[in-house]
């Protein structure tokens, strides 16, 4: 199985456009690199490829991989979406996709019947969105769903759908054992993600904040604790932090994703970055790819 991290960083990227915190300023001064926002693509046997969330930068990572060209005069090796929710950050990409005829797309059932990209850019071609069943098969690949929370994108925020809005994947090749999980939301650590995890090959796990109060402080900005952890991520730090949990599984490899432009691990040179190191946790750059 090989997997490519096309994007690690949440929504907005880093730098954000109309953000100058020092991590956004670092980029820009060109001591740090920049990173495009939550999206990976995985692959059974290297021709077919399925991507994991569809990124607003999702034309620029498509193209950045030789994997991921097209083959003359438009046959495409994506095959298909799997959203783990319905967030802005993680489907606006489908409306560049809106030329990919018979495209799948797997999704929780609230995000399947709310996501605007639906019926917009589903009119363009005849796209399958097959029901999410709890495990299916996916290209010689082996799917798990894990539902995660019921944290609801704004625009869905009136609707009285069930949730859970909010699901992880575990994807595991029979051929050679691997196995990887993609939980990039997590509000909570839910009841169960330990044994979820379990002997997974790697786990990309939510990065996207390490304090629960640091927009506030990076940006200046009115943004408190409360309203930061509303936003569905659980921080790194604390004794309920998922570095606390990560350094009580030290047999599984654990990267972040997703990480917020305020973030200070995304400096090597930060304290939190090193906690980061000591949990025993891994914060991979775009373009890493793993093979599993």
């Amino acid at each position: 199985m090989r997997v490519l991290l096309l994007g690690t960083a949440a929504g907005g990227g880093v730098p954000q456009w109309n953000c100058a915190c020092a991590n956004c300023e670092a980029v820009r001064a060109g001591t740090a690199p920049a990173r495009t926002q939550d999206c990976l693509a995985v692959s059974g046997d290297g021709r077919a490829w399925y991507l994991l969330n569809a990124s607003p930068d999702i034309r620029t990572q498509l193209t950045s991989y030789a994997a991921l060209a097209p083959l003359p005069p438009r046959e495409s090796p994506l095959r298909g979406v799997l959203l783990t929710d319905g967030e802005l950050d993680h489907t606006l990409g489908l409306f560049q996709l809106k030329e990919a005829a018979g495209l799948r797309v797997w999704a929780p059932a609230a995000v399947a019947a709310t996501v605007p990209a639906r019926e917009i850019a589903g009119r363009y071609h005849g796209w399958e969105w097959p029901r999410l069943e709890e495990r299916f098969e996916l290209g010689g690949l082996v799917v798990t769903v894990f539902p995660v929370s019921g944290k609801r994108p704004k625009y869905a925020g009136d609707s009285a759908l069930d949730g859970p809005w909010v699901v992880a994947y575990r994807i595991e090749d029979p051929a050679t054992g691997g196995s990887l999980v993609y939980a990039p939301c997590v509000a909570q650590w839910p009841e169960g993600f330990d044994d979820f995890c379990a002997g997974a090959s790697c786990v990309l796990l939510d990065g996207s904040f390490f304090a629960p109060d640091e927009m506030a402080g990076a940006t200046a900005g009115d943004v408190g604790s409360g309203a930061q952890l509303a936003m569905g991520h659980l921080p790194m730090a604390g004794e309920h932090g998922s570095l606390a949990r990560i350094r009580r599984s030290r047999d599984t490899r654990w990267l972040y994703t997703h990480v917020n432009n305020t973030n200070p691990v995304l400096s090597p040179a930060s304290p939190e970055h090193a906690a980061l190191l000591e949990a025993g946790a891994e914060l991979p750059p775009d373009a890493t790819e793993l093979l599993l």
